[in-house]
This record gives C-alpha cells, sequence and structure tokens, in this order.
C-alpha cells in the first residue's frame, strides 16, 4: 500500500483511516513536512500545524503503556482489559490486548496489532508477541 493523501476537500481522515481498516490494511497518519506520526486521524498535524497528511502504512508493532482489567461477571463475558499502547512509529492508541487473560497484561509488554471485526465493522486490537 503506498501513502494516502489527506485533503480538505476530499474524504475525512477518519473515514480514509476506516476505510483502510476495513480493507485489511493498518495506517497511521503522517506528516509529510515535519514527519511525525500521530493518532487519531485528522487533517493538521498536531505537532507542527501543517496539513500535508498523509496515511502510511504501519508497522504494527507496540508496547503497552498503561493497562487496566474491567471487571465483569462471567455471565457478562468475564473481565476485560483496556490498554493505552504506543506503536513503534510513535502514537499512542487506546484498545485491549487480546489471546492473554485481563489480568495478565502488563506495562512494558511487546504487543501486534490485529484488525478484527466487531458489529460489523473493523477494529484494531493487539496480541503478545512471543512468550507472554
Amino acid at each position: 500500500m503506498t501513502a494516502i493523501p489527506v485533503t480538505a476537500t476530499g474524504p475525512g481522515a477518519e473515514r480514509l483511516w476506516r476505510d483502510a481498516l476495513a480493507a485489511g490494511s493498518l495506517t497511521l497518519p503522517f506528516c509529510d513536512d515535519c514527519g511525525r506520526a500521530h493518532f487519531y486521524p485528522r487533517v493538521l498535524c498536531p505537532h507542527c500545524g501543517s496539513r500535508a497528511i498523509s496515511l502510511r502504512p504501519a508497522s504494527g508493532r507496540g508496547t503497552v503503556y498503561s493497562t487496566t482489567v474491567l471487571r465483569r461477571r462471567p455471565q457478562d463475558g468475564g473481565n476485560l482489559n483496556v490498554a493505552l499502547v504506543d506503536f513503534a512509529e510513535g502514537p499512542r492508541m487506546m484498545s485491549r490486548v487480546d489471546g492473554i487473560p485481563a489480568e495478565s497484561v502488563s506495562i512494558g509488554m511487546a504487543v501486534e496489532a490485529a484488525i478484527v471485526i466487531e458489529d460489523d465493522a473493523p477494529v484494531v486490537v493487539f496480541k503478545p508477541v512471543g512468550g507472554a
């Protein structure tokens, strides 16, 4: 996938990002002027104010910055974690880590993004990398 320019006159940055997710591509908005990535998708760079934004493929690699456990009854699906994950490219995203018990997610854990379909829409979740 090549970079997708975000323009003020075209579809919104979030729509382009969600369309890429629906097509199975994880992207991040990058500023073409200062070179920094950011999240959430928007038309202005939060670092330098430039309008030269494009969506570029993301590595999907990240590190858990923070995590908490939402306690739920087993009949309601059991415990769920909410995590802040720092992408290797720099931005931070709120999501969850799947594939291990909610209580086992830890700060500093290496994770990798996955796109899953929930309620007929693609969402980004993370999975532990290696022996986690």
